[in-house]
């Protein structure tokens, strides 16, 4: 496993909803501009030109003023890096049966505060559950069971 990256050398929490939102909204219309970030995020425009040239400079995407942007490699891989951990994340916490809107909502809360490790332990976690569904459901019956009053 790689050594974990540093909190220095990582985007910032909102310039990762940014890139992934930008390579979801490129895998799914097949480019990305602005005023597709800004509805996409719910945010103005003059703010996601801001990121998004605070992202340029840092090397993550490519921007030229009225004409899209583009993801660079690096920006890219931390991208799939964020799109992989939360994926990550839905599946575990689908496994209790959370809804989804709840899923979601703590996603978007813990997402950018956890390790690379720790995200690998949670997926390792919710692999050992769906190899063991009995175990699963014992562990499901048992939280049943201590929420009683």
């Amino acid at each position: 496993m790689p050594p974990a990256t540093s909190a220095s050398s990582r985007p910032s929490q909102s310039a990762e909803d940014y890139l992934e939102r930008i390579l979801e909204l490129m895998e799914g219309k097949g480019y990305a501009r602005v005023v597709d970030i800004a509805s996409s995020l719910n945010v103005k425009q003059a703010s996601v030109t801001s990121m998004v040239q605070k992202l340029a400079e840092q090397g993550y995407l490519n921007y030229e003023k009225y004409r899209g942007l583009i993801l660079t490699e690096k920006g890219r891989a931390v991208a799939h890096r964020i799109q992989q951990r939360h994926a990550t994340l839905s599946r575990f916490f689908s496994l209790f049966g959370l809804d989804a809107a709840t899923q979601q909502a703590d996603i978007e809360g813990i997402e950018h505060h956890l390790s690379p490790d720790t995200v690998t332990c949670l997926a390792d976690l919710a692999k050992f559950f769906e190899q063991n569904p009995n175990i699963l459901e014992q562990f499901i019956r048992s939280r049943g069971k201590a929420r009683r009053p």
